[in-house]
């Protein structure tokens, strides 16, 4: 937990510096991918999957260590090539966990929220789920167990081998030869993230394109087809939290409207998609039929909505930062405390975004959910001790942040200007 904290206050403005790099070369080309609310919404989203992951909101039915103290058939040293085994096994389990959550309606849950974004570029990378709380595949690690990869090495691959999915989420690097046929590419993972019929459901790949050749879901990319990025029931909202469950909240209601039991019952583990018979006419859901006439989901933002936006993302940020540099100091339960206080903060910010005047109703939550930590510890989960205006810096910005929801509110929403601009 703290480990990965560590690794994520390094790995986090890397991220941001690489995300503004391309935000500055679309600038300059005259060909911008990455819009500024997309892009919070993006970074919002990875800020809830990272603190979840760090305070280990999941449960693991399987662990690797049990299942290789049970099957591993060889105990391999930590070496150079025990790291490179444990890659490519992870890279198959990746594949197969990747497979299995487009094309099943439960696990797509999960991974929907990657996929929401109607853009493609490096900020829609650090979308991800905070709805996956228990890990059904640690078997597909079955490999690696049986050849006695330590659990230690497994701990630390997973993560370098998820950060290195972060390079190709990116329309401005074309094709590059020799490598298309040994790796991820930009160019294969754009066809992942395209609703064209051509290419839903392929490309599953995550560092080596070989699984997907190997097992018949490889596509390339077409001259002729230009790729549509997003979901075919679109989001149609910047907040990652409800974007996280729509999903299941369409399965629950369908199951729950359902008269046949078995419906009931199977509409979990029935392919992606799939609703009970006539459902389509009786319970419409909008749905992208035409990939090249639908229009992407824009709330009508002022540029100060825009760049407030922008400002508190940047601000969560900090409060990241400060909890995963601080953990063992925080300590349990408080950790849980600070991590609800962040999450309410991405929701309440990511409300506003989308001109919902309820996100007054949160940010007056938050505020009182501030106040309330610091009269019960004394300070901000010691704050202090760095800096003795500490409670002071943070009753403030919550103080100037509900200000400016109040703003926004009761100003900015209810004028229909031309000065409104999409973003």
């Amino acid at each position: 937990m703290e480990q990965y904290g560590k690794i994520l206050i390094i790995a986090m403005p890397l991220f941001l510096v690489l995300i503004l790099i391309e935000m500055a070369y679309g600038f300059f080309k005259l060909n911008q991918k990455t819009p500024l609310m997309d892009s919070v919404s993006s970074i919002s989203s990875g800020i809830t999957n990272s603190v979840k992951d760090v305070l280990g909101l999941s449960l693991t039915f399987i662990s690797y260590d049990w299942m290789l103290s049970k099957v591993g058939i060889f105990h391999l040293q930590a070496n150079a090539l025990t790291y490179i085994i444990a890659f490519i096994a992870i890279d198959l389990y990746g594949y197969w966990v990747h497979r299995l959550a487009h094309q099943i309606n439960f696990f797509w849950n999960k991974h929907a929220i990657h996929h929401s974004s109607e853009e493609f570029n490096l900020a829609c990378a650090l979308r991800q789920s905070v709805s996956s709380f228990v890990n059904l595949f640690t078997f597909l690690l079955l490999p690696a167990a049986l050849l006695g990869v330590p659990t230690k090495v497994i701990v630390i691959t997973l993560p370098i081998q998820l950060f290195l999915q972060f390079w190709y989420h990116t329309t401005y690097i074309k094709k590059l030869g020799f490598l298309e046929k040994i790796l991820v590419t930009p160019s294969h993972h754009r066809v992942h993230h395209a609703i064209n019929p051509e290419y839903m459901d392929k490309n599953h790949s995550q560092i080596f394109i070989i699984w997907d050749k190997l097992f018949g879901t490889f596509q390339e990319e077409l001259a002729t087809v230009p790729a549509v990025f997003g979901i075919t029931r679109p989001a149609q909202t910047w907040n990652p939290i409800r974007i996280n469950f729509q999903h299941l909240g369409l399965l629950v209601s369908d199951a729950w409207r359902s008269d046949s039991w078995k419906d009931k019952l199977t509409i979990w583990f029935k392919p992606t998609g799939w609703r009970p018979e006539n459902f389509e006419e009786k319970y419409p859901v909008k749905k992208i039929k035409e990939v090249y006439a639908f229009q992407k989901y824009n709330s009508s933002n002022s540029k100060k909505l825009i760049y407030w936006s922008v400002v508190q993302a940047l601000i969560t940020l900090l409060f990241v930062s400060y909890l995963f540099n601080n953990i063992a100091t925080i300590g349990m339960p408080n950790i849980f405390i600070y991590g609800a206080f962040l999450f309410l903060t991405v929701y309440s910010y990511t409300e506003l975004m989308d001109t919902n005047t309820f996100s007054l109703f949160w940010e007056s939550l938050r505020l009182l959910f501030g106040i309330t930590i610091i009269m019960r510890f004394g300070d901000w989960f010691g704050l202090n001790i760095l800096t003795p205006f500490g409670n002071y810096l943070v009753i403030g910005y919550l103080l100037v942040s509900l200000m400016a929801t109040v703003y926004f509110v009761f100003i900015e929403f209810k004028k229909a200007t031309p000065e409104l601009q999409t973003s």
